[in-house]
């Protein structure tokens, strides 16, 4: 990858990562807060990874520990799914916590994910490079 898209995908991975961090800050009141706090604070801990010490994820075991996570957030998605109808439009998250839970769980699966393209495309230039 060209310096500058190393770049760019570090203050992506920043920005994510502190995105999450803010997630998991607001589930103070949730009544399954502790749980929220994990969906969240584990793609934020991918992407501070990926931002400051990418290198951690040359190996396969915590490459595949990363890719673990994935999985795990693609069906934390499958099973948080917001059933509720128009569930993208403010009025309805604003007031309906299954659509508020189905978006998070959503957001914090492309956070796992970015990180997960960030690695690969590490561990390709690392490979081509070695």
């Amino acid at each position: 990858m060209s310096p500058s898209g190393d770049k760019i995908m570090k203050y992506l991975n920043i920005g994510c990562g502190l995105l999450m961090i803010l997630f998991a800050g607001v589930q103070y009141n949730d009544p399954d807060g502790l749980l929220w706090v994990a969906i969240y604070l584990v793609p934020a801990i991918w992407a501070g990874i990926l931002a400051f010490r990418p290198h951690l994820i040359q190996n396969t075991l915590p490459f595949g520990l990363l890719g673990l996570s994935a999985a795990a957030e693609l069906i934390g998605v499958l099973y948080y799914w917001p059933t509720t109808p128009g569930f993208w439009r403010q009025d309805v998250w604003w007031n309906t916590e299954t659509a508020r839970e189905g978006m998070g769980i959503m957001i914090a699966a492309v956070v796992v994910l970015i990180a997960l393209a960030t690695a690969v495309r590490n561990r390709a230039a690392a490979h081509k490079a070695g």
